[in-house]
C-alpha cells in the first residue's frame, strides 16, 4: 500500500497531527484530588471541582503550566507573555461541566518546530501551538444479553493535558511516525508525561487530505482517531490516504467527517460528519486569572531543560566514537542512554562501542522477551555489574557465549557476574594440555572433516572448533581452540 498505482501518483498527502499529553504532576489540573488514578476503583479520585458541581471553583495547578512551558521550549515555540484559559462549549457525557477548560485564541507556546529524518534526509515540521487544557472523565462501554449501555468513571476528569499542534507539513505515513516518535521521547527525557500510548496517556488525532501535486486546492480533510500505537497510526494513514486517491480517481465525493482505526479490519470507518464546524462558543474563564509569567521564572524552567535526545545523540557520536545508527538507538530513551553512560564511566579501558554491542544486542534481547524496560532490567542488573561482566569476556575468563548466558542469569537471579560463574564452573578453559587432548578427541571423532579441510574447506575448521566447544561445554577459548586444532592437522 506504499507505493503509488497510475491512477493516485498525481496527488499527494497532507497530514497534520494533533498530539494529547497528560501529564505526570501529583495532583490534578485544577483541584487537589490525586492524579495517580489509574489502578483506583471508578469515581474514587474526585470532588465538587472535577465533578463540575455547582459552585465549585478551579485552581491552577502551577506544576502543570511549568511543565507546558518547558515541552513548549523544547520544541523551539516562543512563549506568551499573556496566556489565558477559555471555556469550550459542547455537551458530551464525559464533559462533567459541560465545557472543557482550555485555551483558544491566547496559547502558552506557539510558532515553533522539530526536526525528523526520514530516508536520511531531514524535514522540518512546525509546530502551530501547545496549549493547556483538562482531560475529560471515561466512558466504559457496556454489552450484556444484547442490552448495551455506558458507565461513566470521572477519575480521569480534569487531569492535565497538553495539546500540542503539528503544521499541515507532514507528506506521508512515515513522516508522520517520525514525528510521533520524536516528540514522544522529548516527552519522556523532560519528564512531563509518561507518554504511555497504550494507557491514553499520548493520544493522537491525524488531520489528512490530498490535493494534487504542484497545486494548493485541498480536497476535503478527515481527520482520524482511535490510534493507540506507532503501528497503528502509521497504517492509519497509509490506508487513509490510499482510500482517499482511489475515491477522487473514481469520482467520488471525499466527505469532510471523523474516521476511526479498526484495527483487526486494517482501515478506517466513518464515525460521524463534520461538514459543519462545531461552533464551541468559546469565551474567557472566568474563575482563573491569566497566565502572565515572569522572565524570571521563565529563565528558571529553560534552566531545568535536560539535554534533549537530538543533542544527545550528536553528543554521543562525538565523545564516545559511535555510528549515528548506534547513538540514535542508544538516545531514543533516557533511561537508557542514562544507563549506557553510567556503564561507560565505570569501563574507561573498554571500547564504548562494544558497551553499546551488549546495550543494544543481548540487553535488548532479555527486554524483549521478558517484556520489562530498561529501568526494571537497572534493578536487576546495575550498570556497574553488567561492566564487570564486560571485563571477564573482554579479558577471555569467559566467551561471549557464555557471557550472554551469564547475563540472563544476572537478571534472572539479581547476582553478580563472578558469583554466577564460579557457582557453575564458567570459566573459560585456556588450559593448553586440556584442549590438546579435546582438539585429539575432535580429530579423530570427525575424519570427513578432517579431509575436507585438507582439501582446502574452510567451513570444516570450524566444525571443529564448535565441536571442541560443544566437548567443552562452551567453556574452551575459541582462538585457542582453533589454533591447536590447525596445529595439530598440520602434524598429521
Amino acid at each position: 500500500m506504499g507505493s503509488e498505482n497510475t491512477t493516485t501518483m498525481d496527488y499527494e498527502t497532507i497530514i497534520g497531527l494533533e498530539v494529547h499529553a497528560q501529564q505526570r504532576t501529583q495532583s490534578k489540573m485544577y483541584c487537589g484530588c490525586s492524579a495517580e488514578y489509574a489502578s483506583a476503583p471508578p469515581n474514587t479520585h474526585v470532588c465538587p471541582v472535577c465533578l463540575g458541581l455547582p459552585g465549585a471553583l478551579p485552581n491552577i495547578n502551577k506544576q502543570a503550566i511549568e511543565y507546558t512551558i518547558m515541552t513548549a521550549m523544547a520544541l523551539n515555540c516562543s512563549i506568551a507573555e499573556y496566556s489565558k484559559f477559555d471555556r469550550k462549549n459542547y455537551l458530551y457525557p464525559d464533559l462533567m461541566k459541560g465545557y472543557q477548560i482550555s485555551q483558544c485564541d491566547n496559547p502558552i507556546g506557539s510558532s515553533g518546530w522539530l526536526n525528523i529524518e526520514v530516508d536520511g534526509e531531514i524535514k522540518h515540521i512546525g509546530i502551530n501551538r501547545v496549549h493547556q487544557e483538562e482531560d475529560v472523565a471515561k466512558l466504559l462501554h457496556r454489552n450484556e444479553g444484547g442490552t448495551t449501555y455506558s458507565l461513566l468513571d470521572i477519575n480521569r476528569s480534569s487531569m492535565p493535558l497538553m495539546e500540542i499542534v503539528s503544521e499541515p507539513d507532514m507528506r506521508s505515513a512515515e513522516e508522520a511516525r517520525a514525528y510521533l516518535q520524536k516528540l514522544h521521547s522529548i516527552l519522556r527525557y523532560l519528564g512531563v508525561s509518561t507518554a504511555n500510548m497504550e494507557e491514553g496517556s499520548f493520544r493522537c488525532d491525524a488531520n489528512i487530505s490530498i490535493r494534487p501535486r504542484g497545486s494548493d486546492k485541498l480536497f476535503a480533510k478527515v481527520e482520524v482517531k482511535n490510534m493507540n500505537s506507532f503501528r497503528a497510526v502509521f497504517r492509519a494513514l497509509e490506508y487513509e490516504a490510499d482510500r482517499q486517491r482511489k475515491a477522487v480517481s473514481n469520482g467520488e465525493k471525499i466527505v469532510q467527517e471523523t474516521r476511526g482505526w479498526v484495527e483487526t479490519e486494517g482501515k478506517t470507518v466513518s464515525q460521524r460528519s463534520k461538514e459543519f464546524a462545531h461552533d464551541y462558543r468559546y469565551f474567557p474563564e472566568p474563575d482563573l486569572p491569566p497566565i502572565m509569567p515572569s522572565k524570571e521564572w521563565v529563565a528558571e524552567i529553560r534552566a531545568k531543560l535536560p539535554e534533549l535526545p537530538e543533542a544527545r545523540m550528536q553528543r554521543f557520536t562525538t565523545q564516545y566514537n559511535l555510528q549515528v545508527y548506534d547513538a540514535n538507538l542508544l538516545t531514543e530513551s533516557r533511561d537508557t542512554a542514562d544507563y549506557y553512560e553510567d556503564m561507560a564511566k565505570t569501563a574507561p579501558d573498554l571500547s564504548p562501542k562494544d558497551l553499546a554491542n551488549w546495550l543494544m544486542g543481548p540487553a535488548a534481547s532479555i527486554l524483549n522477551t521478558s517484556g520489562c524496560d530498561i529501568i526494571e532490567f537497572r534493578k536487576r542488573v546495575s550498570p556497574a555489574n553488567f561492566v564487570h561482566l564486560v571485563n571477564l569476556v573482554d579479558k577471555a575468563t569467559i566467551n561471549s557465549g557464555t557471557g550472554k548466558s551469564v547475563l540472563e542469569d544476572m537478571f534472572t537471579t539479581g547476582k553478580e557476574p563472578r558469583v554466577i560463574i564460579d557457582e557453575k564452573g564458567l570459566a573459560q578453559i585456556s588450559d593448553t594440555s586440556a584442549l590438546e587432548e579435546a582438539a585429539r578427541q575432535v580429530i579423530q571423532e570427525n575424519p570427513q572433516a578432517v579431509t575436507d579441510y585438507k582439501a582446502g574447506k574452510a567451513q570444516a575448521l570450524k566444525f571443529m572448533v564448535g565441536q571442541l566447544m560443544r566437548l567443552s561445554k562452551g567453556r574452551a577459548n575459541p582462538n585457542m581452540a582453533a589454533e591447536i586444532i590447525t596445529r595439530q592437522l598440520g602434524e598429521n
